[in-house]
């Protein structure tokens, strides 16, 4: 009887990696361990995008799991509390997924638009585990675009609070077990080795050999357990033809424990296992300090309250300014026309016409309807609206959109230095420990070689070199945010340090709000007061701001056809009064003063006009004097008239350029002007009549007082109060880049120095280990300390 044998050979799933001894789960030659990850490969794979598989071989995650039941996320009320944004026809929603592990990922999750036209865009965030998806509703439902990142192996975890907030606790763990491992396994070999660092007795000489096993039994673990990262990132890194980082570290490890463990099984001499556990150990504290640290970094500028940016709540019949970070659940909030909408809310009263391009890029305003819910990020256009809060305002959405690429690009100074210093560091650096390793044997001596191989791989420190700039910057954008001046990213520190000219708005900016003192020429009746009122109230212009405050409380009124002409003025209508305000060619009369004035007309008679008689911000001409003497032009551009010229002639250099009536496409084109000369403009505006300007400048930062001025546009928000400290914000940026170049020398000496010992073979490998993380806490240490040292020297701490 013949019997037939069947070999079953182990592979590797094509997918995951997972291990296959017996599966009819063959496709396109490759194996997969189910159906699940088959099913992924033939998706991708009819939708051309094999190239997932190219980033990193089994990149997927397993698909032997049973899918949960996802009925929930047809409940239009579940909807609502999970997306960002929705209206009729697109949705944007941010998913926490704790899959993305690797550049796959990214690759794949950014690439969904090819598996559905449905999904418009989707961003993934790497260091959160986060991605944003744009998809329209009507051709894809939230359970379907749930099911779809499930059948590509990447389950989002969905829960009912905010998805950022869910991902700020962060998880250490396994590092923390890793670290617990090598420590043990580091004091015991030390306490095992010490006979052969002082010498061993007769009676120790007895067990020199158990005490070596015993060493090669505490090495091992630490081996294939706590050094097990960087032997993978290695691994991926050698598969895609690339050297990263960990390749001399991973190489390092390994070389020590094979040269101890030859030493100890054949019995000529102790080995190094002591060494490797401290070399593991000590590297694991360092990226343990490193992580805490980027966290820290993290959590602040996700979650402290640094948008300086107040909303109007309406508390028994009072307009009161607020903190968008204080806002709560039920409160009523009044927006004005071009002012952010900064939470969910449900419209209470008047006409909603919202332009929502700061979220999904689309610029045509969206009508909504009294009861209907707004969602945050959107502007309100035309008149004011009362809107009650329904979700918690959530600053790291708004920074999100802050922070959107589309509005601004930064050249960036440092990174690109970075990427080429770490491009060649391993190539030069392995190139160093084999020819140090040959010189030495071929000298004969073989102790040295080996010493000298593992040490200079592992001293080496290439953390120190991409360390310094991101924690610099990060410091300095803690030091900005205590002191009032918000700025968007550390990129925009950079931009700042290289800043030549600072170009001046006028009214709100220069000025003071709180010192102008509005006066009226005319007789307005008691109607024509509520009438004035009720328009000025729906505008955020600094001149309807001081109108407001001259008239006073009044009687809120029913106006219709509500239009504002940025810079110019606006009008309405009530019963059958029609009512314009604004300038003197707005109201359509012969320009008749030089001051600062805004008419008034009703129903085409001129009732009388408004002038303000300003008053400079406290310390505005310290301001200019600092920065004439630190070199910068300087220079003004106001859509006010020149009544006040010969005053800011004696403030400004001679070679100022003080530009008058200028409309907000005027101050675009100046800005442009003065870049093509070669020129680094920073504008300071008030973020609405400027907001062009403040986008087109190389810095743009508005100026706020307690008002909802916030724009994607401006790189900085600085709060009025800190106006003063405008010259020493500009130094300290100068001062953070020069700490990162300080930083970059020693990180660079710190290499030349160790390595010049580690190659004569003299310098310990126990020695070395302790070193290279000592070198990326220093670094870390010295960033943050010069930075507040220059902090302190600048009057900011």
């Amino acid at each position: 009887m013949a019997i037939d044998t069947q070999l079953k050979v182990a592979t590797d799933c094509f997918h995951c990696g997972d291990k296959v001894v017996d599966t009819p789960y063959v496709l396109n030659e490759h194996t997969f361990c189910c159906l699940g990850c088959q099913t992924v490969y033939q998706i991708l794979h009819e939708n051309n995008m094999q190239s997932y598989y190219r980033y990193n071989t089994h990149p997927g995650k397993s698909q032997k799991s049973e899918k949960q039941d996802l009925s929930y996320l047809d409940e239009p009320n579940i909807i609502a509390k999970l997306v960002d944004y929705q209206d009729d026809d697109v949705a944007i929603i941010t998913f926490y997924i704790p899959a993305i592990h690797c550049s796959s990922c990214i690759w794949l999750l950014e690439n969904l638009y090819k598996l559905t036209t449905a999904v418009k865009s989707s961003k993934v965030d790497f260091m959160k585990k986060q991605a944003s998806i744009t998809f329209n509703k009507k051709e894809l439902s939230l359970r379907q675009i749930v099911e779809l990142l499930q059948n590509i192996g990447y389950d989002p975890k969905i829960t009912l609070q905010d998805v950022v907030k869910e991902g700020k606790k962060i998880n250490q763990n396994g590092l923390i077990a890793k670290i617990t491992v090598a420590g043990f396994c580091f004091g015991n070999s030390m306490m095992i080795s010490f006979p052969d660092y002082f010498g061993m007795g007769s009676f120790e000489k007895e067990y020199v050999n158990f005490f070596g096993y015993m060493n090669l039994a505490f090495g091992i673990p630490v081996l294939l357990y706590s050094a097990s990262d960087y032997f993978k990132s290695a691994w991926f890194s050698l598969k895609q033809k690339r050297l990263n980082l960990d390749v001399p570290l991973a190489l390092g490890v390994l070389v020590l424990f094979l040269r101890s463990a030859i030493e100890i099984l054949t019995q000529t001499g102790p080995g190094f296992m002591d060494t490797l556990c401290s070399l593991v150990f000590f590297i694991l504290i360092g990226k343990w300090v490193q992580q805490r640290t980027y966290h820290h970094i993290s959590f602040e500028r996700d979650y402290r309250s640094y948008f300086p940016v107040a909303v109007t709540v309406l508390e028994e019949n009072k307009e009161i300014p607020r903190q968008i970070s204080d806002l709560k659940i039920a409160d009523r909030i009044l927006i004005r026309n071009n002012e952010i909408i900064p939470a969910d809310a449900i419209l209470l009263k008047g006409n909603a016409s919202v332009d929502f391009s700061f979220v999904t890029g689309e610029s045509k305003p969206i009508e909504k309807v009294l009861g209907e819910v707004v969602y945050a990020g959107g502007r309100q256009i035309g008149g004011a609206i009362e809107l009650e809060v329904v979700k918690a305002v959530s600053q790291s959405y708004l920074t999100r959109l802050w922070n959107n690429e589309s509005f601004k690009n930064y050249e960036k100074q440092f990174d690109t230095f970075v990427g080429y210093i770490s491009k060649y560091f391993t190539v030069v650096l392995v190139s160093i420990a084999l020819l140090a390793l040959s010189f030495w044997f071929i000298n004969g001596q073989a102790d040295k070689a080996w010493a000298a191989f593992t040490a200079v791989l592992i001293i080496a420190c290439p953390c120190a070199l991409a360390l310094s700039s991101p924690f610099t910057l990060s410091a300095a954008l803690s030091i900005f945010d205590k002191n009032k001046f918000y700025i968007k990213n550390t990129a925009a520190i950079e931009q700042m340090a290289a800043i030549d000219t600072v170009v001046f708005d006028k009214t709100g900016t220069i000025t003071s709000p709180t010192a102008s003192a509005m006066c009226f020429e005319g007789e307005l009746s008691s109607t024509e007061k509520d009438i004035l009122y009720s328009i000025c109230r729906n505008s955020n212009h600094p001149l309807s701001r001081e109108i407001l405050k001259w008239l006073g409380e009044g009687q809120l009124l029913p106006i219709s056809n509500y239009n504002e002409v940025v810079g110019k003025g606006q009008s309405a209508e009530y019963l059958d009064y029609e009512v314009t305000i604004g300038s003197a060619i707005f109201v359509g009369i012969p320009k008749q003063r030089d001051d600062t004035a805004v008419y008034v007309k009703i129903n085409k008679a001129i009732k009388g006009v408004f002038t303000l008689e300003q008053s400079w911000r406290s310390g505005f001409n310290e301001v200019v004097q600092i920065l004439k003497k630190d070199d910068y032009m300087l220079h003004l551009i106001s859509g006010d008239n020149e009544r006040r010229a010969e005053a800011l002639k004696v403030i400004f250099p001679f070679n100022s350029k003080l530009l008058f009536n200028q409309n907000p496409s005027d101050k675009l084109q100046r800005i442009e002007s003065w870049q093509k000369e070669g020129r680094r403009v920073c504008m300071l505006g008030d973020g609405l009549n400027d907001a062009g300007a403040l986008r087109r400048a190389d810095l743009g930062i508005a100026v706020s007082d307690d008002i909802n001025n916030f724009s994607p546009g401006c790189d900085a928000i600085l709060d009025g109060a800190s106006f003063a400290n405008i010259p020493a914000f500009f130094g300290f940026s100068k001062d953070a880049v020069k700490v990162i170049k300080m930083s970059f020398v020693i990180s660079i000496l710190y290499n030349i120095i160790g390595i010049s010992f580690a190659v004569q073979g003299t310098m310990s490998p126990l020695f070395a280990a302790i070193l290279m993380p000592i070198s990326t806490v220093t670094i870390i240490s010295f960033t943050s300390l010069m930075t507040r040292w220059y902090g302190k020297k600048r009057g900011l701490i």
